[in-house]
């Protein structure tokens, strides 16, 4: 297996499909769950001759595989019916699928099909990533929550898109009001291109009209109140900003970003800094919420928060699968979190 790492995933991706590299199984795995579905979905439609041929590109649900593991192979040894070439782009799941890409690693040939595997965090010795890893036929591309350089050049990229060029202050307070999570960025980034479309320059006020809203205060005490063991708090303001409209998806997000940051500070304070050296290294923390966050520090383990992280994920994929449960899915597992001890 070819097994990417960060600063070289952007050049692969732009070489990928001139012919200069081929694999047939391609592995996109990670916590953040937004940019893996964006790599996932590049690398499929890069894959495909004409992405819109639902005989081209074959899109098959992970929970399918788990308990049809032959499925895997006979979409990716079935030849298409119009030629071209075909690709099978797998769905995450929270169930154990790997037996299927076992069975798909021994059959005796690949020729004219490309398997995109979307998954979420694959920790080293889950059984997909263990058997990938082992094989010459995969590509694995991880997909870790975007640094302060990463959201620079999404950002640069959108606005350029659009005929802006963002002065140093406006792309600096843009970055800093966004989070880890590519799809919940991109989303931010869309709304302020909506907002200042007709204008010939986007200035601090746009940024701060639309990114630095009231809803964003109120998820903010969504999350202080789950990580901050205050389940009455969470329930009030939860019930709250649903019925204003937030899908219980996004709040989920949202606490799955906080629980991998906090699970980073939480590793840094275990290796000797000090909580409040990491509360102040913090990016685009206001000062407001920096004793929140500093107890949550100390209030929770580098293995309690792995276990809220697992948690969190799990209840992600459940809201794909049952939508219109999301609130109920959504709501119960942060309120558990909420009662934890860390």
């Amino acid at each position: 297996m070819v097994a990417l790492k960060a600063g070289e995933i952007d050049g692969f991706m732009r070489r990928f499909g001139t012919g200069e590299i081929r694999s047939p199984i391609i592995l996109v795995y990670g916590p953040d769950m937004g940019l893996v579905n964006e790599r996932a979905r590049f690398f499929a439609e890069k894959c495909t001759e004409n992405p819109e041929d639902p005989f081209q590109l074959i899109r098959l649900d992970g929970d399918l595989l788990a308990s049809d593991p032959a499925r895997l192979v006979d979409e990716a040894t079935t030849m298409g019916l119009f030629g071209g070439r075909r690709t099978v782009w797998v769905k995450p799941s929270s169930k154990n699928f790997a037996p299927a890409v076992d069975a798909l690693l021994a059959a005796p040939s690949l020729d004219g099909v490309a398997v995109v595997i979307e998954a979420g965090d694959l920790g080293r010795s889950s059984p997909l990533r263990a058997l990938c890893e082992k094989s010459k036929h995969t590509i694995a591309v991880p997909c870790y929550a975007d640094s302060a350089r990463d959201l620079g050049a999404v950002v640069d990229d959108m606005f350029r898109e659009h005929g802006f060029t963002l002065s140093k202050d406006v792309r600096l307070a843009i970055i800093s009001s966004l989070g880890g999570d590519r799809m919940a960025s991109r989303g931010e980034l869309s709304k302020l291109l909506l907002y200042v479309h007709g204008q010939s320059e986007v200035t601090l006020e746009d940024v701060e009209a639309v990114l630095a809203d009231v809803s964003s205060l109120a998820m903010d005490a969504i999350i202080d109140a789950v990580f901050s063991g205050n389940p009455a708090g969470f329930e009030t303001d939860f019930q709250r900003i649903v019925a204003e409209g937030t899908p219980a998806a996004v709040i989920l997000n949202i606490a799955l970003r906080h629980a991998l940051s906090l699970l980073q500070g939480r590793i840094d304070i275990e290796a000797g800094k000090s909580s409040g050296a990491v509360v102040e290294s913090w990016r685009g923390l206001h000062f407001k919420r920096k004793p929140h966050i500093e107890r949550q520090l100390n209030r929770w383990t580098s293995t309690g928060l792995k276990s809220a992280i697992q948690s969190l994920q799990a209840s992600l994929l459940d809201t794909r699968r049952m939508a219109s449960m999301s609130t109920d899915i959504g709501g119960r597992t942060l309120l558990s979190l909420s009662m934890r001890r860390g």
